[in-house]
């Protein structure tokens, strides 16, 4: 496996995704190599590359070089040198001694050594296309950076002999962006290790006080701070909320780049005293949060598939969603959760309303949410079904392929 990051560098829930499938896939007596890299700023003389075993998987974890670049300000040119010491590391460290069957690539990052390790060991190329730069802006490609995205992703989706999504709205979307046929792409949901999100009494009612003392309903965001997760709306719906259940507090746990448009939003809406941004969390005291709040709110305007909702629902918090993207698939409206159209601020309060309202309804679905969990979003499922797709995989070899032609509009074809 392939993968810009892997425990203990997380940026989102790809870096769990990869870390939860090669762990099953090793338990289950497969012998897996993940390539990924060190921490971001870091270098060799700091962080040298690293080869070791965790939970029966084998990281080879490799150094920055020396090139002063940097992710946020060098994007493309950061992802070339990363993919350029992943190559060299897995070529003078591990496939002299050891050669894999199939190659598996977790996103457009990592496109470049994943291409040229699939080409030059002759094995199957899989890639798991875990979002992409059109869906993020809503489908448009502006800037020189998205374009130049957009065309990695294209490249990697049109090299790989499998393709994987996590959703059955992502194939769609995958297939219309980059013009392959959807019956092949194969949709295998995220999965969650639902032990690792249980919280004592105790741990629970400090939280609530610290974070939202008083017998008002608490709502929590938590997940990546971005354009795209919606959070804005949320905001913006607080004071309907609030008019109907007063007191309600909202806390936002996360961070991103963001933050600061939603603090100013916070300001807008002036519902300063009623939010609590509480920056990254730990994973104990998130537990906790997620059992002490009357709802999760995941208000997405895109979402490939919505991890945190299944982390929710491990909690037994009651979720409110919208239907973006896989959180379609993920809560089942009026089964599991309450779901709302993304950017609907007056159907995101309505659906608030009706959990706020109403809390042992939300407790049944909230159990039935909890109980779907071992049955659809089970890790070891999940891997077999990935083995799999691995042992279908035929290798088709290296292809040169020509830059996408990219729409001066919007590339979904929306106004």
């Amino acid at each position: 496996m392939v993968s810009w990051e892997y425990p203990p560098v997380v940026v989102g829930g790809l870096g769990r995704h990869v870390h939860a499938l090669a762990t099953e896939l090793a338990a289950a007596g497969h012998d897996v190599v993940v390539l990924s890299r060190q921490p971001g700023g870091s270098d060799a003389a700091t962080h040298p590359t690293a080869d070791e075993v965790l939970d029966g998987v084998r990281v080879l974890r490799v150094a920055e070089d020396p090139l002063h670049l940097e992710f946020d300000r060098d994007m493309v040119a950061w992802t070339l040198a990363m993919g350029h010491g992943m190559l060299r590391a897995a070529l003078t460290r591990l496939i002299p001694h050891w050669r894999p069957d199939v190659v598996h690539a977790h996103d457009w990052l990592v496109a470049h050594p994943a291409i040229a390790l699939a080409d030059v060991l002759e094995v199957p190329l899989v890639a798991t296309i875990h979002a992409t730069e059109a869906g993020r802006y809503a489908g448009w490609l502006s800037s020189p950076l998205s374009r130049q995205v957009h065309s990695a992703e294209w490249w990697l989706a049109r090299r790989a002999d499998t393709l994987i999504t996590c959703s059955a709205a992502m194939r769609a979307e995958v297939a219309e962006l980059f013009e392959v046929d959807p019956d092949p792409i194969v949709v295998l949901h995220n999965g969650i290790a639902q032990r690792s999100w249980r919280a004592n009494a105790a741990r629970v009612r400090d939280v609530r006080e610290r974070y939202a003392p008083g017998d008002a309903p608490v709502l929590l965001y938590f997940g990546r701070l971005e354009y795209e997760k919606g959070v804005h709306d949320l905001i913006a719906a607080l004071p309907r909320i609030r008019r109907a259940h007063r007191g309600t507090r909202l806390v936002v746990a996360g961070t991103g780049t963001a933050h600061d448009q939603l603090v100013a939003a916070v300001e807008t809406h002036r519902v300063r005293r009623s939010v609590t941004f509480t920056g990254h969390l730990p994973d104990a005291d998130l537990a906790a949060l997620l059992r002490a709040v009357d709802a999760v709110v995941l208000p997405s305007r895109y979402e490939p598939f919505g991890i945190v909702a299944l982390e929710a629902a491990a909690a037994g918090a009651p979720l409110v969603a919208s239907t973006a993207g896989g959180l379609g698939e993920v809560v089942v409206d009026g089964e599991t959760g309450v779901s709302f159209a993304p950017g609907d601020v007056a159907g995101l309060a309505g659906a608030v309303g009706r959990v706020l309202a109403d809390p042992a309804a939300a407790a049944r679905r909230a159990r039935a949410a909890r109980k779907r969990l071992g049955s659809a979003f089970e890790w070891s499922r999940i891997a077999a079904d990935t083995a799999s797709v691995y042992a279908a995989a035929s290798c088709g070899g290296p292809a040169e392929l020509g830059r996408p032609k990219i729409p001066t509009g919007n590339v979904f074809g929306r106004d």
